[in-house]
């Protein structure tokens, strides 16, 4: 079964060690997404329409709101991945730059020799529970030299002009205000299609160019951040939890969860460290 050997939360967002012998289903985060292949089986993740490789030469890099899903062949070994969740406007304000919007030109990374040496620090304080600014000391240096790798010949420009393409939409930003206020119930998209004003097929058809990821997506998006953070900040049982995000058991809230972030939440309860 995959687990979770360390997991760091600070206010960068979240740095995690995961031993996974399992797929992961396509999900989303809000934060940038990069995942560092550290031993086991070489395997690879779906990026959006792209495959990008996750081994010893290539790391994953992920945008926020990208939908992805990590694979792993049947009867392969388990794979020790580093895998770290960047809140956008933390690296936009540890940068002090406009050009560090955290949107990655390509999906796959070159494990270059300076991000390997970030990459092993990082591991290692993440194993011997180091503190808290050495993480977000290493985790800043691993993800500008993916970042500046990422936009290698591009133009940090490009990262500005795409992140502006988004969000222009009224009807869209109404629906994420929506979902934001029901995602702990049952929503439904015909519902949503109505108070925005448009037939379900065109809703649908604006939400994904607009966000990238369908409604359904993002609603899984909201219940997976509203989890962790209830598994972080109180003392609720596992199963209040499910309740309270609108699963009928704790074993559907479990495999939602497992299937969403890699690991059960009782394990994931029992491994991360809050700074």
């Amino acid at each position: 079964m995959s687990h979770a050997i360390a997991v760091h939360h600070g206010a960068f967002g979240r740095a995690a060690l995961y031993e996974l012998d399992k797929p992961i289903v396509t999900h989303a985060h809000r934060e940038g997404h990069l995942i560092f292949y550290v031993g086991g089986a070489e395997t690879y993740m779906f990026v959006g329409n792209t495959t990008a490789p996750l081994d010893v030469r290539t790391a994953v890099a992920v945008s926020p709101w990208e939908p992805h899903s990590f694979e792993l062949p049947e009867g392969y070994e388990a794979c020790l991945c580093l895998v770290l969740y960047i809140k956008p406007m933390w690296f936009l304000e540890t940068c002090q730059s406009a050009k560090y919007v955290l949107h990655f030109g390509t999906r796959s990374i070159t494990v270059t020799p300076e991000v390997a040496k970030w990459v092993r620090r990082l591991t290692a304080t993440l194993l011997e529970e180091q503190g808290s600014d050495l993480v977000d000391g290493y985790l800043y240096e691993a993800t500008r030299q993916c970042y500046d790798e990422s936009w290698r010949g591009a133009g940090a420009r490009a990262s500005l002009i795409t992140v502006r393409s988004r969000f222009t939409d009224y009807r869209v930003r109404r629906s994420l205000l929506l979902m934001q206020d029901n995602f702990t119930a049952e929503v439904a998209i015909d519902w949503l299609a109505r108070e925005v004003g448009l037939s379900r097929p065109h809703f649908f058809k604006l939400f994904k160019k607009q966000m990238g990821l369908t409604p359904n997506l993002y609603l899984n998006t909201l219940r997976s951040e509203r989890a962790i953070d209830n598994l972080m900040t109180t003392g609720k049982s596992i199963t209040d939890i499910g309740y309270d995000l609108g699963f009928s058991s704790q074993a559907s809230f479990t495999r939602f969860f497992a299937s969403n972030v890699g690991i059960p939440p009782s394990e994931y309860r029992r491994v991360a460290h809050l700074a």
